[in-house]
């Protein structure tokens, strides 16, 4: 049999599961100290931060990276 369980830790998780997870480990104000963009920084909400991550690719990056960076925390 194959295994094809993906090696990839973002496979199956959404950007709002991953974006809720770090917002609840590290809250808006740390985040926006770790990722230094605007939608974290004011008036942040989740639903105005996934707006700007769904559309801005380096931005989506950085909070992937830290994702994976802090999974083992979780």
């Amino acid at each position: 049999m194959n295994d094809t369980k993906s090696k990839d830790p973002l496979h199956g998780i959404t950007l709002q599961q991953i974006l809720e997870k770090l917002v609840g480990h590290y809250g808006f104000d740390t985040l926006g100290e770790l990722i230094k963009i605007k939608c974290f920084n004011e008036n942040p909400t989740v639903k105005s931060s996934l707006t700007f991550l769904r559309k801005t690719d380096w931005a989506r990056k950085k909070v992937e990276e830290l994702y994976v960076k802090t999974l083992p925390k979780f």
